[in-house]
């Protein structure tokens, strides 16, 4: 190789970015007044794009690989440049390094509380948070969109702007499934997926893919908070009236143990005697309540008879309408009745339960 091929080899750069950074999106090649030399060797390496731009233009984009540069494969900035036929000497070129790997645990969420109306609680507020995944879709349209010019764009610059757009899509679609406060920790999923797919058109005008969004957490104001405590505290207590008891004795045994206390003086024996009281009276009647309640026995059913009058059978009736029948001649001791428990019609004179009705009927006067 003689002098000037040596010299030569010496002036070919190498075109690289090496990142060692978990935030970078967009990286500008540093090259004093942005001359490169004909021949210089490109390296972009994989989850990477380099893109030359050339006076505020976008020109060539290259994706991973080993390149040489050259006006075979430099075809738009050849065109902007205006060589015509070969060209050898340093070419002015700002070349930018797109990251396009995915860039995770994102973190969002609401600044205010979000009012909606809930089912069961009527109009609440609710916080949530969460996190989200991006990656670089378009990176030339990333840089003309949101990059510009910045010689070193990372995540922190950018993800104020898209956490405004998810609460802003969130608080939408809150408002449009109408799920309860308490049914929704059983949909953070189906909550995620929905609102990824709702707004993944937005991030695609920035150039930019959502691939995932992750709802961590809704909770409702402190006050409301409380007071789910309390009423879940009642469910997990369930008698309430052994409770107190439970925290009646555990209080007298405080007072017991201190002696300087107002257990100590007449105050503190009057406590506990109160408490005493309160707890006996509170025993009778869980004693009262756990007797077994004695009821009468039920009242004996009247017997209701069927009789035979004027050759049909008429009733039921009982026992005071069969009185009013036999007092008025429509029932003799001769008329047939039938009851209940009866094989066949007998004469009523014959029936127990029904002749001493006719006692005070007088016996129908003899023939002749």
């Amino acid at each position: 190789m003689g002098l000037f091929g040596k010299f030569r080899g010496e002036l070919i750069d190498i075109i690289e970015w090496l990142d060692d950074s978990r935030d970078t999106m967009v990286y500008r090649f540093e090259r004093y007044d942005n001359e490169i030399k004909m021949g210089a060797q490109l390296i972009v390496r994989e989850s990477q794009i380099a893109v030359f731009i050339n006076k505020g233009k976008i020109a060539d984009v290259f994706q991973p690989g080993d390149y040489i540069l050259e006006t075979d494969n430099l075809p738009v900035l050849s065109t902007l440049q205006g060589w015509k036929y070969g060209f050898h000497s340093p070419f002015k070129a700002e070349v930018y390094f797109v990251n396009t790997r995915r860039f995770i645990d994102l973190k969002w969420g609401t600044k205010n509380p979000i009012t909606l109306r809930d089912p069961e609680f009527g109009p609440v507020r609710i916080r949530a948070f969460g996190t989200y995944s991006i990656r670089i879709e378009n990176a030339p349209h990333f840089i003309k969109e949101i990059v510009g010019t910045d010689p070193h764009f990372t995540t922190d610059e950018i993800t104020k702007q898209l956490r405004n757009l998810i609460v802003s899509r969130f608080a939408d679609v809150i408002g449009e499934v109408k799920i309860p406060v308490l049914d929704m920790a059983s949909n953070y999923d189906e909550l995620g997926e929905f609102i990824t797919n709702r707004i993944h058109s937005d991030f695609l005008s920035y150039g930019i893919s959502l691939t995932k969004m992750l709802v961590e957490n809704i909770s409702l104001p402190s006050v409301v908070e409380e007071a789910l405590d309390k009423r879940t505290s009642m469910g997990v207590v369930g008698n309430l009236q052994k409770y107190t008891q439970f925290q009646s004795a555990n209080a007298m045994e405080k007072a017991a143990e201190n002696e300087s206390g107002l257990a100590g003086g007449g105050m503190g024996m009057g406590m506990g005697f109160a408490m005493a009281n309160q707890i006996g009276q509170a025993m009778q009647s869980e004693q009262a309540s756990n007797q077994p309640v004695t009821k009468p026995p039920p009242l004996p059913s009247q017997k209701m008879f069927h009789v035979a009058i004027k050759g049909q059978p008429e009733g039921p009736f009982n026992i005071k309408q069969l009185k009013l029948l036999i007092a008025d001649g429509s029932v003799t001791r001769d008329s047939l009745i039938w009851c209940e428990g009866m094989s066949e019609w007998e004469k009523s004179g014959e029936i127990e339960a029904v002749k001493s009705l006719f006692t005070s009927v007088p016996p129908p006067l003899p023939p002749g």
